[in-house]
């Protein structure tokens, strides 16, 4: 045993290895043995990546199914769906759009095949033939994005409308691969027609234009049915980078510009899609210049807004529809026209108004229209300073009384019916009425009604002719019970007032205008008389499509025999009246236009408003001046406007309405009033001259009729100013001539003038007053006792409808 072990000798001999019996060295002039296991982890390395590879393909293929199941076409997006209505006038100059995005979509079909041949071969032009994604190019974009390469899109036209329609223009994985998905389906679900049409109609080309219509009105100004191949390749190239490409915005990029459309020439011959002498005898189209967006400044907006009022009011097109856009809209405006009002109320009020100096002159607002009385067709509109500036549309509002303007109303309804005056005398132009200031109306079974006439001035005996020259209110509020308050309104109605309009109440106050109509209701009542008592439907409509399909407009313009709504020698005989109103009364202002004119001036209670309305044989034209203040929107008084005591009908308003009647007229023949009066209608000598009646606004000799509308009458007390006023029927203060006030002195005016006849002006010469042609009356009902109200006409005092007893007649105040 050895010492340190412990164990016996024998023992640890046991446990030892044997050693080999033989051992020979390795013979070094041999090459080495391979290690017997090298190849065995090779072939398991093989079969580890063949197993990675698979479950890779597999992970790969089950992300793609899942991917095509999972990912839905989704809705499209706001952008895509959003289009503006877009606004001509008639002649299909543009008018507006009312719209942020400039598009206007249109089917495929009124593309131009060369058009449509020109996308293609500059974005796809295997698009007929090839599937709906390119792999190839997508994992070409794909890993130029990853790899700091930039952004870049190797999209068919089919990834492409995936992109604009319902995805976003964001260049990240997400939307690539949501885009992938999508357009897969798409290719399945849709046909190429449609997916082109689409693409078409969502791209964008520059100049705020989306698809190819906007396009095409952008740079050729005209529609795309009308482009020809090279505008169409041009507008093709614009798709690779269109601001970049937009020669007019950047002529330093003109080569480019070439050279791309060349491109796309070139693989049109290339496909077969263009002979090569269509393409060797192609020049490049120069596209019109930038333009401004036309926007809704200045009276576009407006006019716009009148347009819809239409639209929807009528039935055509219901608002939330409207609102989604894609409309075209041909109204029945004319440029010419509507600058010429812009014109005649800039020269004439705009360029008089001094608001530093002169506070009131804040407050004027002006309203316009302009109708074609043998067609129905409203031609302009005028609806304030700016649309941007003053939202309340002055033309189409209802909140300021109409006054006197609503006098022809009474006149015609007599006529009509055949009313007699309470002594049983048939009520013609020449019947005389008792015209003394505060006379109260007889026959009236309400509350006790005695109006005052201007500057609570008496007349005595009068005609109808003479006190409708002077809108003496005595007689009318008379001769309204006399008719009845209910056929006066329903005569209103028939002419063209909306039965809706505020305080259009039967009662003796209807007679001296309380109801606030619009400017352009009143318009379309006076084209009635104009032509000859028939009316329809006025329009500002003349076609409307959305995506190539027109929408059917209702009848416009007045009709045949069922439109004759006031019999023609009832209308004939009004229109005869009021040419004397122009002639010798308070309205010789619109003699400046040099026409056959007929109107009525009108003044709102205390001077709020002050209208003309007139017209000629071929327009009927009327004009309002309004007083409102810009931060609260109340009306208020036009005291001191334009340098002026007052505002009335004959001054400002008329002057506009000769200045734009002359201009929208110029260049038409003149032609005179083809009148069929009544029997007894025929015009009489002149009575004894009453007090002279300066003429605001007439530059030329005094009227020996004529009515003030500025100056001091003649005979009257210091400071008296002649005017027109809507007389309330429940409010005594109302009834008194308001004096002027110390902060609003009256002008010393001219000394009175001897009777005198006015010449027309040069341009035109009236002629001889020939024997009128009696005719016979067709009175719309049995004429009958007209000495009361008639027909739901209110009752006594305290009726709610409004009579003589009830609230005050007032207008709403809008802001």
């Amino acid at each position: 045993m050895s010492p340190s072990s412990g164990m016996p000798i024998s023992a640890a001999s046991e446990a030892l290895p044997a050693e080999p019996e033989a051992w020979e060295p390795r013979d070094p002039t041999l090459p080495p043995r391979p290690r017997p296991d090298r190849p065995r982890r090779l072939r398991r390395l093989l079969r580890h990546l063949a197993g990675l590879t698979a479950l890779g393909l597999l992970l790969l293929l089950g992300g793609l199914v899942a991917g095509y199941l999972l990912v839905d076409v989704p809705a499209a997006n706001a952008t895509a769906v959003a289009q503006s209505n877009l606004y001509l006038y008639r002649d299909g100059s543009q008018l507006a759009r009312d719209g942020e995005v400039d598009r206007e979509n249109v089917s495929l079909a009124r593309v131009p095949l060369g058009v449509q041949r020109a996308v293609l071969a500059a974005e796809d032009r295997d698009f007929h033939t090839s599937p709906a994604v390119d792999p190839r190019a997508m994992v070409r974009a794909t890993w130029n994005t990853l790899t700091g390469k930039g952004r870049q899109s190797g999209s068919t036209i089919t990834q492409q409308y995936v992109k604009n329609y319902y995805l976003g223009q964001e260049q990240t994985l997400t939307r690539k691969a949501k885009e992938f998905f999508i357009a897969l389906k798409l290719g399945r679900e849709k046909s190429k027609g449609e997916i082109l049409e689409g693409y078409l109609n969502t791209s964008y080309f520059g100049r705020n234009a989306y698809g190819v219509q906007a396009a095409a009105r952008a740079y050729y100004g005209k529609d795309a049915h009308d482009l020809d191949t090279a505008e169409g390749a041009y507008l093709a190239s614009l798709l690779n980078a269109p601001n970049a490409y937009d020669v007019t915005a950047h002529p330093e990029n003109r080569a480019r510009v070439l050279a791309r459309w060349h491109y796309v020439l070139d693989g049109m011959v290339s496909e077969g899609w263009l002979s090569p002498a269509a393409r060797a005898a192609a020049v490049f189209p120069e596209p019109q210049p930038a333009r401004a967006s036309a926007g809704l400044s200045g009276q576009r907006g407006y006019l716009v807004q009148a347009v819809e009022q239409y639209l929807t009011e009528h039935g055509i097109v219901d608002e939330k529809t409207l609102a989604a856009g894609g409309f075209r809209i041909t109204t029945t405006l004319e440029r010419a026209k509507q600058d010429a009002f812009v014109k005649a109320v800039d020269e004439n009020v705009t360029a008089r108004l001094d608001p530093e100096r002169r506070p009131t002159d804040r407050f004027v607002r002006v309203g316009g229209a302009a109708v074609e009385p043998g067609t129905g067709r409203v031609v302009a509109l005028y609806g304030g300073v700016d649309y941007t500036r003053q939202f309340v549309n002055n033309a189409t509002r209802r909140d300021y009384q109409v006054g006197s303007t609503f006098k022809p109303f009474v006149l015609a309804a007599a006529l009509q019916h055949g009313a007699q005056t309470q002594e049983g005398e048939r009520i013609t132009p020449n019947t005389m009425y008792d015209g003394d200031n505060r006379r109260p109306v007889q026959g009236w079974s309400g509350a006790s009604y005695d109006p005052a006439n201007e500057d609570d001035e008496s007349y005595g005996p009068i005609s109808v002719r003479t006190a409708t020259d002077r809108s003496v209110n005595a007689v009318y509020a008379q001769m309204a019970v006399d008719v009845g308050p209910a056929r006066v309104r329903d005569t209103a109605v028939a002419l063209g007032l909306p039965a809706r309009t505020p305080d259009l109440t039967a009662s003796p106050s209807i007679a001296l205008g309380p109801a606030t109509a619009s400017v352009l209701d009143l318009a379309q009542a006076y084209a009635t008389l104009a032509n000859h008592g028939r009316h329809g439907t006025y329009t500002l409509v003349e076609k409307v499509s959305r995506d190539g399909a027109e929408l059917r407009l209702p009848p416009s313009g007045p009709g045949d025999d069922a439109g004759q709504v006031l019999s023609r020698e009832a209308a004939d005989t009004t229109t005869s009246v009021l040419r004397g109103v122009v002639r010798d009364g308070t309205g010789t202002a619109a003699l400046a236009a040099g026409r056959p004119a007929a109107g009525k001036t009108g003044t709102a209670e205390d001077d709020k408003a002050a209208w003309f309305a007139g017209y000629t044989p071929e327009l009927a034209t009327v004009v309002a001046m309004m007083g409102q203040d810009p931060e609260t929107g109340r009306q208020l008084p036009l005291y001191g406007a334009l340098g002026l005591p007052r505002i009335n009908g004959g001054g400002a308003p008329a002057e506009i309405w000769a200045r734009f009647t002359r201009d929208a007229l110029a260049g038409v023949p003149v032609r005179e009033f083809d009148l069929r009066l009544m029997e007894g209608a025929e015009e009489q000598p002149l009575e004894p001259p009453l007090p002279d009646h300066p003429d605001q606004g007439y530059e030329g000799p005094q009227r020996p009729h004529g009515k003030g509308t500025g100056a001091p009458r003649a005979g009257a007390g210091a400071g008296a100013v002649v005017r027109e006023r809507v007389t309330d029927p429940v409010r005594p203060e109302a009834r008194r001539a308001e004096p002027q006030t110390a902060a609003e002195p009256a002008r010393p005016g001219p000394p009175p003038a001897p009777p005198a006849q006015v010449p027309h002006p040069p341009s035109y010469q009236a002629p001889p007053v020939t024997e009128p042609r009696p005719a016979t009356v067709t009175p719309m009902e049995p004429a009958g006792p007209a000495d009361g109200p008639v027909g739901g006409a209110p009752g006594p005092a305290g009726d709610p409808v409004g009579g003589p007893g009830g609230p005050p007649v007032s207008g709403p105040t809008s802001p």
